[in-house]
């Protein structure tokens, strides 16, 4: 194991009345349409694992490869969804129109991730299902891709099937690097380290991709369907209706990427894995390296995050830069 610990640094600070609280570090780094670094803090050319932000690769990747998916099962496909009804008729459609059903996913039996979605999910009596992971959209993708290329369904997840190749293929096509270390997800697909500068220079290359590529199809559907990449008050989902055309995803232990329309990309890595400090450092990282008043003014509401104190605003969680 390597024990080389990330050069990281204070990216983050949450306040209660007159002091700082909490203190998050990490690095993030922006990089220009050109792929020029505008911004970094931290130390962006550490390796990570960008958990569920590859997802939108992996679906260009499979677009590619010759899936089928309507611009609902690809925006799917890419997303770390809520389990609203929604987000699971979605994923079974995927499933039908490739002649499978649940039986056919091999990721991990979960609820719902939205609480909201979750609570409803319990009322009805709901219990853990595959469909209702997360991840459901990208395995069902997997599995349909699979049917309609004659590559076995079972063991879709094993190291030696097609699907591994095409995984890591697209990972490379895009970031334009060969990652050197791989492990396995939670929900079973394999996971590649990266830099933060090769997740950026990959959602760039999605948000400015030429008709008729997977990339392009991928970047269309998400700006298209942001309610589907993530959920109702979910922040990725804001960040997509807050500037039109951008494209955004977040992952597990504290990975936020998003594009803006012109290829302006940011990606950041929270070093403690937390949740909350991802969104407002990257989007006051965009600004810092931007600096357009109306995308200020679009992204406000994500940049800085009230701290509340007996139901009253008592301080901010926002960036430390």
């Amino acid at each position: 194991m390597n024990t080389t610990l990330p050069r990281h640094a204070p990216v983050a600070l949450q306040s209660r009345g007159e002091l700082v609280e909490s203190v998050h570090y990490g690095s993030a780094v922006v990089l220009s349409p050109a792929g020029e670094v505008l911004y970094s803090v931290g130390d962006p050319d550490a390796l990570f694992y960008p958990r569920s932000a590859l997802k939108p690769l992996f679906a260009a990747g499979m677009h590619d490869a010759g899936a089928q998916l309507t611009h609902e099962q690809l925006a799917l496909a890419a997303a770390s969804h809520s389990g609203a009804a929604r987000h699971q008729e979605v994923a079974l459609s995927t499933l039908t129109a490739g002649g499978l059903d649940e039986s056919a996913l091999a990721n991990s039996l979960d609820l719902p991730y939205g609480p909201a979605e979750r609570a409803a999910f319990l009322a009805a009596g709901g219990s853990p299902t595959r469909l209702a992971q997360n991840c459901s959209g990208k395995h069902a993708a997997l599995v349909a891709l699979c049917a309609a290329r004659g590559w076995p369904v079972e063991g879709y997840l094993q190291p030696g099937h097609p699907v591994a190749d095409l995984l890591a293929g697209s990972v490379s096509t895009l970031t334009n690097t060969v990652p050197a270390v791989a492990s396995t997800d939670g929900c079973g697909t394999p996971v590649y380290a990266l830099t933060l500068t090769a997740l950026a220079r990959a959602f760039s290359r999605l948000a400015t991709a030429p008709a008729g590529t997977g990339a392009r199809a991928v970047a269309d559907a998400m700006s298209a369907h942001p309610e589907l990449v993530a959920g109702e008050g979910r922040d990725v989902t804001a960040f997509m209706r807050a500037v039109p055309g951008s494209i955004a995803k977040d992952g597990f232990e504290g990975i936020q990427a998003a594009a803006l329309p012109d290829g302006t990309a940011v990606a950041v890595k929270v070093s403690d894995g937390g949740d909350r400090a991802r969104m407002p450092v990257a989007t006051a990282a965009l600004l810092r390296a931007v600096g357009d008043a109306d995308l200020a003014a679009a992204l406000d509401p994500l940049t800085r995050v009230s701290v509340l104190g007996g139901g009253e605003h008592v301080g901010w969680l926002d960036a430390a830069f």
